[in-house]
């Protein structure tokens, strides 16, 4: 397969599979998905990106030699940049979390609730598209990067996994306030679209300037650890004990876990 395959296949997949995702208003009678199946749904998405950010970014960004000062301590720096930059939004951008019924962000009275709904998720969507756009950016920039191509399409899937049910949690709460599985399903998908976008930008970034690959390789992976740590873990162990959403996350962890072993 050619080089440039990789990434028209990795890029369109991972908006393709929040639509599939998004698809799940015509599916599901009910209004609202049930507690136990949005914990599995959150905790499975949760466990691929942690396990993407520490093998698919953090672990090549640490292997990455930088003469001007330690690896470690350039991953540091720009994991903490990612979670202040994701954090930076989350203020500043008005949006709805449904699961505490509550805004967030700058004050915004005459944005309709959907809009917001949709704007929580589709800012959280910045830094999986990032993490897919640095990844392969980095192999084109790479000799001899044909490990590094597969990986990065590893890496796309197993976020389009995680963008399955992330596609129907976006969804379902949508057609639950508006009463139409269209327009659910419309808000779902473009929820979707910021993904590809970040994903050339971050494609080109890496290919131009080769010095900041270990920093952008750890900025998206801090970005993708702020959104695991204060939105996905907080839902997937929320409403009782019954483990639905740790588990889902072990086996989201493990599957990327395989994927990216599968590249070496």
């Amino acid at each position: 397969m050619p080089d440039y395959a990789y990434p028209l296949i990795g890029i369109p997949l991972i908006f393709l599979c929040t639509t599939l995702g998004a698809l799940s208003v015509f599916l599901f009678k009910g209004k609202e998905i049930s507690p136990k199946l949005g914990k599995a749904f959150t905790g499975f998405a949760a466990g691929v990106m942690l396990s993407a950010s520490f093998f698919s970014l953090i672990k090549p960004a640490l292997e990455t030699e930088v003469s001007y000062m330690a690896s470690w301590l350039v991953v540091t720096i720009s994991i903490l940049l990612g979670a202040l930059f994701l954090w930076g939004i989350d203020k500043l951008v008005p949006h709805f979390h449904t699961k505490e019924n509550q805004d967030e962000g700058l004050p915004a009275k005459t944005l309709p609730k959907t809009s917001k709904m949709f704007l929580a998720v589709t800012i959280h969507n910045v830094p999986e598209g990032l993490s897919v756009g640095i990844g392969f950016g980095v192999a084109f920039a790479t000799q001899n990067n044909a490990a590094l191509l597969l990986g990065a399409l590893l890496l796309s899937i197993g976020i389009g996994l995680q963008n399955i049910p992330e596609g129907a949690v976006v969804s379902l709460p949508v057609k639950s306030e508006t009463g139409s599985s269209g327009k659910a399903f419309l808000f779902g998908m473009l929820s979707g679209a910021v993904e590809p976008i970040a994903a050339v930008i971050g494609l080109f970034l890496a290919m131009q300037i080769q010095g900041i690959m270990p920093w952008a390789l750890a900025f998206a992976a801090g970005c993708m650890i702020y959104v695991v740590a204060e939105e996905m873990i907080p839902e997937m162990t929320s409403q009782g004990h019954d483990h639905f959403g740790v588990w889902s996350f072990v086996l989201g962890f493990v599957i990327m876990l395989a994927l990216d072993c599968l590249s070496f």
